[in-house]
């Protein structure tokens, strides 16, 4: 093993292992460590400051076997300051996500800071057969996008997105759900005209009524339209 897997492998944690197994399904639970978040964080942290040449050789060593290795690679790309190189690596390592909780981690500090410079990229994402690569394009919209950079286009790129499987409705569902506590003008209509597939609207008023940042008359009204 070299030094990374080594200390992912003293990061272990049989009782956590499995608990992320059930919550992660699709995964082997041979390939779960059982690694806590907030040490693999550290760990990137201290990668990034004393190893950065072990930190850039794991980066290029894909596809990984373990998903605490994904994680930490996740966390890595995380901590790249440069736009243009962290755009490059997440690109490169989205393929290769193969469940929903490494695509949630995936959230580079210089993407809130230059997030105009995803717009070109997010309906790229958006497009992809890749059922990660969709569910993280909805994420960059749902992190970035529902505040001051909204534009009522946004949305209609989500409803554009028609697709069977779970975690890209789940995360279509949580974008409708967070874009109706803070854009509830522009949102409401997709609920009231019925805009979005079954399953998505169905699991977006769920999420919106056990919301603590919907008021409780809107959570009634939409208890109306189950």
């Amino acid at each position: 093993m070299d030094l990374i897997t080594e200390r992912l492998h003293e990061l272990a944690d049989e009782k956590n292992a499995a608990f992320v197994a059930k919550l992660a399904p699709a995964l082997s639970k041979e390939t779960v460590l059982g690694c806590r978040t907030p040490a693999l964080r550290d760990l990137a942290k201290d990668l990034e400051r004393n190893a950065p040449e072990e930190a850039a050789f794991f980066l290029q060593k894909l596809p990984h076997t373990f998903f605490d290795e994904n994680q930490l690679h996740a966390f890595l790309i995380a901590r790249i300051k440069s736009f243009p190189e962290c755009l490059r690596e997440v690109e490169r390592f989205l393929p290769f996500i193969d469940n929903w909780a490494t695509c949630d981690q995936l959230s580079p500090a210089v993407f809130r800071r230059e997030a105009e410079k995803l717009l070109p990229l997010i309906p790229q994402w958006l497009a992809s057969p890749h059922i990660y690569t969709v569910r993280f394009g909805i994420g960059m919209l749902m992190q970035h996008f529902l505040d001051a950079r909204f534009d009522p286009v946004f949305p209609e790129w989500v409803v554009g997105v028609q697709s069977e499987e779970y975690y890209i409705n789940m995360e279509s569902a949580w974008y409708f759900a967070t874009a109706l506590a803070k854009q509830p003008q522009a949102i409401l209509p997709y609920y009231t005209e019925r805009r979005l597939s079954p399953r998505v609207y169905r699991k977006a008023i769920q999420k919106c009524i056990e919301s603590r940042r919907i008021p409780d008359e809107t959570k009634a009204y939409l208890r109306t339209l189950r």
